[in-house]
């Protein structure tokens, strides 16, 4: 069925199905990369960003992702040229069929852009944050129609790594939520469904975990940070990047799969959490953690850091969606 405007909109859900045009607010890191994103997905853009110079490097930003995004595949109709830039987030979303926001992480400002967007945008259209820190309870109290408030929080960089988490507040319509799903899921992103609010999310905290124990086995000269660092880059992060933990236990469990490896090696599961460090970041921990990275690091160039990892990320992306059998 369609809405007022014409639009098509899920009948179950109350919320448009058909996007063809995405409001972006703030234009910073994970902002410009969103619209890369969306841009390559095929969409029209309306970006807004207040700081000087926004436009410039938003523009400058999509330029430099283009290459990247037309290895990985772009959708039939996408250009650069469909972005437009305006001067606020009420003429950005006016016309838009989702708004992805990612304005600073405080909450007064939250809810000054979210009380803006909710005046203007169609009450079908729904409003997604990709803050790291504040939750969509919070965000939403600023808004009349709180229903289509959710979280859409990317990994960095949104326009190569696929994972979106998505989690609707305490006053989120479910409908919205099955909307930002299947929008995310139609770009070429892979959304997973959170079921509560938590700090950080899910994929920070387990980021968050392991680098709790690295950041203390470099605290109490157990290893250096180069060895760290390699210990996962060149071992057990190589699977990571194809499947899950869950998974890689199961199929470590070989025809016992994951029963077997929790009988197997849950004893020794359990008294390595028991040995696990609980470090503070003191200014001597940081010291030593900087000190130690440009140490490993060398005269190495970071520019050209980041263009190899991002070179090698476009390549794993395209190896994983031609691997049917790996969820």
């Amino acid at each position: 069925m369609n809405d007022a405007s014409g639009r098509a909109q899920d009948p179950a859900s109350g919320y448009r199905t058909a996007v063809g045009r995405v409001a972006v607010i703030g234009t910073g890191v994970i902002g410009a990369s969103w619209v890369s994103q969306f841009l390559g997905a095929g969409l029209d853009v309306v970006a807004t960003d207040p700081a000087p110079g926004a436009e410039a490097r938003l523009r400058e930003t999509v330029a430099r992702h283009w290459p990247v995004l037309t290895q990985i595949g772009l959708a039939p109709g996408a250009s650069p040229d469909r972005l437009t830039f305006v001067t606020g987030p009420e003429e950005a979303a006016a016309e838009a069929d989702f708004v992805q926001e990612n304005g600073p992480e405080r909450l007064e400002i939250k809810h000054e852009t979210y009380r803006r967007l909710d005046a203007v945008a169609a009450p079908d259209v729904v409003l997604a944050t990709s803050s790291s820190g504040l939750t969509p309870s919070a965000i939403q109290a600023a808004c009349r129609h709180p229903g289509r408030v959710v979280l859409g929080h990317p990994f960095n960089p949104p326009h190569l790594v696929p994972l979106v988490e998505v989690l609707g507040g305490e006053h989120t319509d479910e409908g919205a939520v099955d909307a930002a799903m299947a929008f995310y899921a139609r770009i070429g992103k892979r959304p997973i469904r959170l079921r509560r609010e938590l700090v950080g999310h899910v994929a920070n905290r387990l980021q968050a975990a392991l680098w709790r124990e690295a950041f203390h086995l470099v605290g109490t000269g157990a290893a250096t940070v180069a060895d760290i660092d390699a210990a996962i880059a060149h071992g057990p992060g190589l699977r990571w990047a194809l499947m899950g933990p869950c998974l890689l236990n199961h199929l470590s469990g070989g025809p016992g799969g994951l029963s077997h490896t929790l009988d197997h090696l849950g004893p020794l599961m359990e008294a390595m959490w028991a040995d696990l460090g609980d470090p503070r970041l003191t200014p001597e921990l940081k010291q030593t953690l900087v000190r130690g990275l440009d140490e490993a690091l060398g005269p190495r160039d970071r520019d050209a850091m980041v263009a190899q990892r991002d070179r090698l990320l476009v390549d794993l992306v395209r190896q994983k969606r031609g691997a049917p059998d790996l969820p």
